[in-house]
């Protein structure tokens, strides 16, 4: 009997492992606070192993062309970034929200990444954004992902599930760092709230947070090692009960203020790319 209960156990991790090794997890370069010329960034992302880059569309025809054919050389899936320009009036954001859109997706992006309304408007006003951008994505198949962030309509964990009861299409990017400091705590993947929003997460920003800030300021030092193992559990769960065969995340750390400074000279104190691969790796290593 206890033979077979041992050759049971063996078979079903085996057959956990086969079903985890059929999931791809792709992953995507930040280039938040670049400051390389568009041809190297793109190389270096490719050369430490990234998949791809997450980026805000650029504002000029030359740049644009620029990004497209780096993209295409190095081999490099993209990302956009779009959201919601707080500083304009309602109608007149909604209607620039609608038309970056639209350029966004002529691109075929794998995903767009949204910072979705403002923490001032009304649930109907932020309601707006959502029903628009899903009405176009949805028109051509690229999903429309809206990140929990801080000064936007997901700005709270109970922000982010009372929208969900408005708008059930709803489907975010998980950028938890945010939560950890609004709520001043490190909300465990065991959280009956946060379990809640999981199954709606089809795509991860990969920083951690703590109960202070948005950001620590080197995820390899060991005094950060159980705010970094909260958030590999919260990733993790997310990707292997994902029903995506293909998963997608962005390592984000950012540079300052961010990335805190010594005091006068204003120097990092840390390296951000050097992070963003670092939290890569460790994600990596913990799926394998």
């Amino acid at each position: 009997m206890q033979s077979k209960n041992l050759f049971l156990f063996a078979l079903l991790i085996w057959f956990s492992g086969e079903l985890f090794a059929q999931k791809k997890v792709l992953f995507f370069q930040t280039d938040w606070g670049n400051q390389l010329p568009i041809e190297e960034f793109l190389a270096k992302a490719k050369a430490d192993g990234y998949d791809g880059i997450e980026v805000w569309m650029p504002g000029d025809q030359e740049a644009k062309d620029r990004l497209k054919a780096g993209l295409e050389k190095y081999d490099l899936k993209v990302i956009f970034l779009h959201g919601t320009n707080k500083g304009l009036p309602f109608s007149e954001s909604l209607k620039a929200y609608e038309s970056g859109l639209e350029e966004i997706l002529v691109w075929n992006p794998v995903k767009v990444n949204s910072h979705t309304g403002s923490d001032f408007w009304t649930i109907e006003q932020n309601l707006a954004f959502l029903k628009t951008g899903e009405k176009i994505a949805k028109k051509v198949g690229i999903p429309l992902l809206h990140e929990t962030h801080r000064a936007r309509f997901s700005y709270s964990l109970p922000a982010a599930l009372a929208m969900l009861d408005r708008f059930k299409e709803l489907k975010y990017t998980l950028d938890v760092s945010h939560w950890m400091v609004v709520h001043e705590r490190l909300i465990s993947k065991t959280d009956p709230f946060l379990q809640k929003i999981l199954p709606t997460v089809e795509h991860i920003h990969a920083r951690v947070g703590f109960a202070e800030g948005p950001q620590v300021n080197n995820p390899a030092a060991p005094e950060w090692t159980q705010a970094v193992n909260i958030h590999l559990d919260i990733w993790e769960e997310i990707i292997r009960n994902s029903p995506d065969d293909v998963f997608t995340v962005t390592t984000e750390f950012g540079p300052p203020p961010y990335l805190p400074t010594v005091p006068f000279t204003n120097e990092p104190i840390a390296d951000q790319w050097a992070a963003n691969v670092w939290i890569m790796n460790a994600l990596k290593e913990r799926l394998n």
